[in-house]
């Protein structure tokens, strides 16, 4: 059987890319067929050497523009048969026409309940705001900040007089789960999405190349 193969895109560490090649790598038709950086300096890429998955690093600075850098990139994803891309901890903006090319195909994991908290320091944005309840959310990618469909969220209660660290660890926790469970039911064929205002199960799914609800 043809493996449902990932193309994963890091900043930094890479703690959600190693919870992907622990749980996923190798494992139930799930291959990460690469892994791509922003940055040299990105801890992920030891990650994927030590894990045997091809690596490599696109930084804007290299390029003229960062539609060029994007297009270079989109490239490379697809000289290598990738059926979906997960940001996991990828903290750049990818071009419009970079997401048009992948429609449906792009995923990432988000520190907030969305539509709670877009964009940057979401943690630091709700410790601020005094919330009790925040969460990770796992959604498609689209052209705006963090508003495309959602296919996974899962709250986390705060204590009172929560610190960044410890929101950061639980946070974390989730995250390494959720999304690697996101992608496992993507590869199987579709999920369920519960919309957040009314509650409802509607069906999610990759179909040519496309996500819609069913």
């Amino acid at each position: 059987m043809t493996p449902f193969r990932l193309g994963v895109l890091v900043s930094g560490a890479g703690t959600n890319l190693q919870a992907i090649l622990d749980s996923l790598h190798g494992q139930e038709g799930v291959e990460v067929a690469c892994v791509v950086a922003s940055r040299a300096a990105a801890g992920g890429l030891a990650r994927a050497e030590a894990a045997g998955v091809e690596a490599a690093v696109f930084a804007a600075a290299g390029y003229p523009d960062r539609s060029s850098r994007d297009e270079a990139l989109a490239d490379f994803l697809d000289a290598r048969g990738v059926d979906l891309l997960v940001l996991a901890g990828f903290m750049e903006l990818l071009s419009a026409g970079f997401v048009r090319r992948f429609e449906g195909r792009i995923i990432n994991v988000h520190p907030s309940l969305l539509p709670a908290f877009p964009g940057l320091r979401p943690i630091e944005q709700a410790l601020e705001y005094g919330v009790r309840v925040t969460g990770v959310t796992v959604h498609f990618v689209d052209e705006g900040i963090d508003s495309g469909p959602i296919l996974l969220q899962e709250a986390i209660e705060l204590p009172y007089a929560a610190d960044i660290a410890d929101a950061e660890q639980r946070i974390h926790a989730v995250e390494h789960r959720l999304l690697p469970e996101a992608i496992r039911m993507i590869a199987r064929g579709g999920l369920g999405e519960r919309d957040a205002g009314t509650g409802e199960r509607r069906r999610i799914g990759i179909e040519e190349g496309r996500y819609g609800e069913r």
